[in-house]
């Protein structure tokens, strides 16, 4: 397993008041590329999106499909558990409510996975209200690959391993199963204002 660091960049700096969780440095201008592997490069038009698991039955959008579904543009802070956060970044992208709307589940825990065998589970909770997002676009232009495109999942308010890069779809389950970095001893939930880094935090 290669892993892969680049982008840090300029001075650490405090950050906006009240912004800034504990434990974590502003970043400033850069946005650091963290990964464990090779970056996956799946051609838009190979790319799709499921949700599948304990649902009434498993929905699928290819990638022109999923473009013309509702969109929102937002700005968001985003916190690495390596320490470092990014404020006021900009994002479009799915709501994970829209991809949602209409499914039956019992289903508590989702599993989120990516092209290039990565995981990482959350409640179901912390994706729905208007918490997270499918995005394909940041700073006004289509994802890079290095930061998860064609499309990542969009978690702001917990650590950012937890928005996992190239997407590919949503497991539902009742159980909990935690994914690559949980297995690793990262913390199960991860949210960065109680430094929820590593199992036991």
């Amino acid at each position: 397993m290669s892993f892969v660091s680049r982008g840090f960049t300029g001075r650490r700096r405090t950050g906006p008041p009240g912004r800034l969780p504990p434990g974590q440095y502003d970043v400033g201008e850069g946005f650091p590329v963290l990964s464990a592997g090779p970056t996956p490069h799946t051609p838009p038009e190979l790319w799709d999106f499921t949700v599948q698991g304990q649902v009434d039955q498993p929905r699928r959008w290819s990638w022109d499909e999923f473009r013309r579904l509702p969109r929102e543009p937002l700005t968001v802070d985003i916190h690495c558990v390596t320490s470092w956060s990014k404020f006021d970044t900009h994002w479009e992208g799915v709501s994970v409510d829209t991809l949602l709307a209409g499914v039956v589940t019992d289903a508590s825990f989702v599993v989120a996975f990516s092209d290039g065998g990565y995981t990482t589970n959350l409640p179901l909770a912390d994706l729905t209200d208007g918490k997270a997002w499918v995005v394909d676009t940041y700073d006004g232009a289509p994802l890079d690959p290095q930061h998860g495109g064609p499309a990542r999942l969009l978690v702001p308010h917990l650590y950012f391993w937890k928005s996992a890069k190239w997407v590919r779809g949503l497991a539902l389950s009742a159980t909990d199963e935690p994914g690559f970095w949980e297995t690793f001893g990262y913390h199960n939930h991860g949210d960065p204002w109680r430094q929820q880094r590593y199992a036991g935090d």
